[in-house]
This record gives C-alpha cells, structure tokens and sequence, in this order.
C-alpha cells in the first residue's frame, strides 16, 4: 500500500463495500461530500475488492450487484472527489481496530471525517464499531460521522436485500432500493444461435463471475453497448434500446448451460465482443418449456409486446 503523498491534505472519507451503491449508500455519500464541501476538502469513497467475505470465507463471494468500474462511475454521479479501492487481504483483515485507524485512516488516507453506517465493524474480528472509532478520532484527530441507513416500508435498503430480491426475480424491488434498475454487463459471445433461427436474433450476454443474474425467467430491460468502439449495424454506443431478456436454461431444447440473452427490439447490429450492460426493469414471465417450436414463437411474441408496453411506459 503505497502512501497517498504529502501535499494531498486532509480529506473526508467515507467506508465499505458499497456493492450496489444503493439509496442507503447514497445517504452516506451525500453526508460525506457535504462535509467535504463545508470544509473545502476531498471527499474520498474507499472500497474494497475481492469482497470481504470472500476473503473471511473464502468460496462464499456473495452476487456481486456492481462492478468495480460501475461503481466508481456511479460515486462520482454522486459528487465524490476520489475512488480508492483498498485490497482485503489477510493482512488487512487482521489489523486491530487501531492499526486499521491510524495505518489506513491517518496515514495512508489523512482523514478529517469519516463517515460509516451506524452498523459499520473493523478490524481483527470486526471488533471495531462505531464508538470505538469515534474513540480513535479523538486519539489521532478525525471526527465521526455515523449514518442510519435509509429505508421504506420497514425495509432497510442494503446490498443484502437488493440480492435476494434479484434472486427472486423481483427487479421492481430492486430497482426500488437502488434507485435505478439492477444491471447487468458482460461481453456478447457466440451461443446457439436458435433465437436467429426462431426470427429473434438474441445478444449472449457472458457477464463476469459473481455478477448477480436475476432468477430464471423472460424480462423487459434497457440494453446498452457501452464505451466508445464502433458497432456494425443499426446499434450506437451509449444510446439505450429496448429488449426483451430471456435469463435460464432455454428448456424446450432441454438446454443445461444458464444464460442472459438479449433480443434488441427494432434494431439489428454485430455485436459479438461488445461489453453491454442489460438494466432489468420488469419481470414478464418466468421460464417454462413449451410443447412446440410454433407454441415457443407465439409466447416470444407476446413477450416483446408486453416489453413494449413497459418500457414505453418506463419512459413516459
């Protein structure tokens, strides 16, 4: 870890995984940059990468709702200065609240506030918590700021909740906690091709691991090619399209390999090797097999009707 160098002062920070950088999320960032404005500083925004659990347990990473890249993009949406990614490490995780505050907060970060979630834990063991790091503020000279995360409906919005409503299929509740809908990205690869044959063309999207793919089913989403590289065809980069997303096994061909597959509505392009990003924005149907191709093309149609009807009113 080398040191962040002299001259970059003293700055607010604020800490944790922040997958999804969710609507709670957000009221730690707002706090944070706030402070920072008021007293005319960086607002820092560390997080951590691999997942700390996966590094506590290793082969229990939970479904990742972002990107790493993601999420820098959407904390400087939210007006932080800096992106700092710390790498969990043994090393790291069995540093004593007190090595962690003065090794990482004062000397490596030159924190003036620091601000966590009410719940926030550090440390060997997590055996450090809010009291204890408002104690090593005043010890090293970093004030404390401490967060209640922010929730509707009695329902505390965390990346948690998001993942299992991902996993049930649920996008609208998870957009809800996000504040946008949940996405997904991946590179377009060759798959079967059977869309093309049945007259809709599908993207393969081949997401990275650990992506947090909702449960198996037929979805309206927004489908974007992301970055700047040229497309052949109808498709521009950056510009969001509607889609109908087919996420499962593709059983009426007895299919055995999960995939996201996206059918662009309207539009026609090569885009195999673009990275994509599908936003999920409402469940159609779930995945069921079908006793013939026709019975299969007749429900596919019906899906890209019902994604219209959505998605124009997504965007109304």
């Amino acid at each position: 870890m080398e040191d962040i160098p002299a001259d970059w002062g003293r700055c607010v920070v604020t800490i944790g995984v922040f997958d999804g950088v969710h609507r709670g999320h957000a009221q730690l960032i707002n706090a944070a940059t706030a402070a920072a404005t008021e007293r005319g500083i960086p607002s820092v925004l560390m997080t951590f990468d691999p997942h700390p659990t996966e590094v506590v347990r290793p082969g229990a990473h939970p479904p990742q709702l972002t990107t790493l890249t993601r999420r820098a993009e959407l904390a400087e949406e939210l007006g932080i200065d800096v992106f700092c990614v710390m790498p969990f490490t043994p090393e790291l995780m069995s540093r004593t609240p007190k090595d962690f505050a003065h090794e990482v907060l004062v000397e490596y970060l030159h924190a003036a506030v620091v601000v966590v979630g009410d719940n926030f834990t550090f440390g060997r063991k997590a055996a450090g918590d809010v009291p204890r790091l408002a104690e090593l503020g005043q010890r090293f000279g970093f004030e404390v700021e401490a967060i209640s995360l922010f929730g509707e409906h009695a329902v505390t919005f965390s990346s948690t909740y998001i993942r299992s409503c991902v996993a049930a299929g649920d996008v609208e509740s998870a957009a809800e906690a996000l504040g946008r809908p949940h996405r997904v990205e991946g590179v377009i690869v060759h798959g079967e091709k059977r869309g093309r044959d049945l007259g809709f063309p599908t993207a393969n999207v081949a997401p990275p691991m650990y992506s947090a793919i909702p449960a198996d089913g037929v979805y309206a989403a927004w489908f974007t090619v992301l970055g700047q590289a040229p497309v052949a065809g109808q498709v521009e980069p950056g510009q969001r399209y509607q889609a109908a997303v087919s996420v499962g096994t593709n059983p009426t061909f007895s299919g055995r390999t999960r995939t996201v597959e996206a059918f662009v509505l309207d539009k026609s392009a090569d885009l195999y090797g673009q990275h994509v990003a599908v936003d999920f924005v409402s469940r159609i149907r779930g995945m069921e097999p079908f006793a013939n191709v026709d019975d299969l093309i007749a429900e596919m149609n019906r899906d890209v009707e019902k994604t219209r009807v959505i998605l124009d009113a997504a965007d109304s």
